[in-house]
């Protein structure tokens, strides 16, 4: 259904009252679905981003003839609302998903013709789906394979809504049961720390929880990986202005809020440079920091728990050799400091060569070390990986660091998170750190900004419009 078409649709379910304003504070994920779900309902929206593009941190820019995503995002059939925002951009072909799991994870210490391990399901229900695989996979003993299935249950009989496993740490639950230190290396980590952005010793147990049991354990084709084929600023920037244009929303980047004040009246007041804009509701889609700079007073019990939760980076090393190297179009690594590493050739456009990307979560001890160390660092450990590497010439390394890519997701950060709703009525709260039950990824983006903007309609009396929280019916 084209866009147009999607928005008669809602306005015909839900006409609008006059003067039904709402404005988005934040261009991320999580502000471009709010303003597109209060959109479709028949509001007057204004979205308003401070960068010169939408996509928050998930976007793409040129170097050269090159266009670079600042880091590689992937994205799993389990992800129902960011399948879902997919769509309403017109989107998911560019993204597609793999036809079933099938993740080839390269041992290093392992002599070269037996390096190669896969993780990849077959077409049998849960958790047969995944039997063959585990029982094959060369990276573990026998013994360590057995554990792990024992695990594998124990993990699935736990509620991660449980407010009590928020406060254990994953590490310490695999120990209890009976898992050793490879097999967290070579399994629960490499999912782990790609998902969460911590390994299992700091990460939540409820959070842990909820990623393996909804991704591995939940259906078949859960944890099938899809990505973008495309520069995410296609999707996320792109296509996305052209969904908001369409739906008939206001969108203004380069414009930086600088205070959000209720006018007593049920109305609120958001201030950007040059201009006041009035709303009925306001969706604060930013990080944590800088929601905690612009909520009024009494919006929140405890503002400073914002400030309690932490963050966690991300670091993307790009490397551009002369000739293809790589056969496959990605693989995750062990015995090596290389995590996961993308074929990002076509996607860039480079014309001759390859380009690949490696994408390094939980990298505390990298994220600040100089570009010509990392290039020290790396180079030689893909030349371990990748044999055809050996004898090509690097035309191009370079960087990009998110500091501050995602929350951390550290045991006790579950009571830290708020939901959509604040105190102050109108006001909503947006941003894959809030209480969406999920990691840092782009479905808890895309899930704050429904929730918030559900939360808004029903405090206006608006009905939901048709479609928009299909996705609720696929999970």
């Amino acid at each position: 259904m084209s866009e147009g078409s999607r928005q008669t649709e809602a306005q015909a379910d839900t006409p609008a009252p006059v003067g039904r304003r709402a404005v988005v504070v934040g261009g991320g994920l999580a502000g471009i679905t709010a303003a597109l779900a209060l959109a479709d309902a028949g509001l007057r929206v204004t979205l308003l981003e401070g960068r010169p593009r939408l996509g928050g941190l998930a976007f793409s820019f040129r170097r050269g003839e090159l266009t670079v995503d600042n880091g590689q995002h992937v994205y799993l059939r389990c992800c129902t609302a960011y399948r879902w925002f997919l769509d309403r951009i017109e989107g998911a072909a560019l993204a597609p998903l793999q036809n079933r799991l099938d993740v080839p994870v390269v041992d290093v210490a392992k002599p070269e013709g037996r390096r190669l391990g896969r993780l990849r399901r077959d077409p049998l229900p849960v958790p047969l789906h995944l039997g063959r695989s585990l029982a094959a996979y060369p990276h573990l003993s026998l013994a360590e394979r057995a554990a792990v299935g024992r695990a594998a249950l124990a993990l699935n009989a736990l509620d991660p809504t449980d407010p009590a496993l928020d406060d254990q740490d994953f590490g310490g639950w695999l120990t209890a049961h009976g898992q050793s230190a490879r097999a967290v290396e070579a399994l629960w980590d490499l999912v782990g720390v790609a998902t969460l952005n911590a390994v299992a010793g700091d990460a939540s147990l409820g959070l842990a929880a909820m990623v393996f049991k909804t991704g591995l354990l939940s259906d078949p084709g859960a944890a099938d990986i899809g990505w973008a084929h495309v520069p995410l600023g296609e999707l996320h920037d792109r296509l996305a202005r052209k969904a908001l244009d369409s739906a008939g929303v206001r969108t203004e980047v380069r414009s930086r809020v600088t205070s959000v004040s209720s006018n007593g009246n049920g109305t609120w007041s958001v201030q950007v440079p040059g201009e006041t804009l009035h709303a009925d509701a306001v969706v604060l889609a930013v990080p944590q920091r800088e929601t905690y700079d612009l909520l009024p007073h009494g919006a929140l019990d405890a503002p400073g728990r914002l400030l309690d939760i932490g963050t966690a980076p991300i670091l993307n090393l790009h490397v551009v050799y002369d000739r293809k190297v790589l056969a496959r179009p990605f693989f995750a690594a062990l015995g090596t400091p290389v995590q996961w590493v993308f074929d990002r050739t076509g996607a860039s456009g480079l014309g001759a060569g390859q380009y690949l990307a490696l994408s390094q979560s939980a990298a505390q001890d990298d994220i600040d070390a100089p570009v010509a160390d990392l290039r020290a660092r790396y180079l030689p450990e893909l030349e371990r990986l990748i044999p055809g590497t050996r004898g090509a010439v690097v035309q191009d390394f370079f960087v990009t660091r998110e500091r501050t890519a995602t929350f951390a997701p550290t045991p006790g950060v579950g009571r830290l998170r708020p939901g959509a709703r604040t105190k102050s009525p109108g006001l909503y709260l947006a941003g894959a750190w809030t209480a969406t039950g999920w990691p840092a990824t782009m479905e808890s983006a895309v899930r704050s900004g429904v929730s918030a903007a559900d939360a808004a309609l029903s405090a206006l009396g608006r009905p939901r419009p048709s479609r928009l929280f299909a996705f609720e019916e696929a999970a």
